[in-house]
């Protein structure tokens, strides 16, 4: 089973970037790769769950063989949507990896998840139960022309 793989740091580090290369790579070797903003995810699926059209609409995150959350945390998720990527990354669970970028510590999650506390630990649980996480640190490299 590979593993998921969950990077966080502050804004402009090269999150996307290093997540967009796993997927490349993974393109590279014939898998077939997802990538999707969580907020992408969350409108897609609930103006599916709107239509009846759900259980179809879902599929298109379960079946790739690597889906990719970019920017997990970036803007407030309400009940539902926290409920609808529950549900994304409870079927993924070891049937394919997933690889998010967040600019928010673990013990921050719940407020990404409309400050409930059992959904973040369930998706947590299921997340980081085969994962790797890379912690990445330093000065944004959009502003370092800035600075410098």
């Amino acid at each position: 089973m590979p593993a998921n793989v969950i990077f966080l740091g502050g804004v402009g580090l090269g999150k996307t970037h290093l997540a967009s290369a796993l997927g490349y790579e993974a393109c590279l070797k014939g898998y077939t790769v997802l990538f999707a903003t969580a907020i992408d995810v969350i409108n897609t699926l609930s103006a599916a769950q709107a239509a009846g059209r759900m259980k179809q609409e879902l599929k298109k995150y379960i079946r790739p063989s690597l889906l990719i959350l970019d920017e997990l945390g970036f803007l407030p998720i309400d009940k539902t949507g926290a409920d609808l990527l529950f549900q994304v990354i409870s079927q993924r669970y070891e049937q394919g990896p997933i690889v998010i970028t967040s600019n928010r510590a673990f013990k921050d999650w719940p407020e990404i998840f409309n400050n409930d506390s059992t959904l973040t630990s369930a998706i947590l649980d299921r997340l980081l139960h085969h994962a790797d996480t890379i912690l990445i640190q330093g000065k944004s490299y959009r502003m370092k022309e800035q600075i410098d």
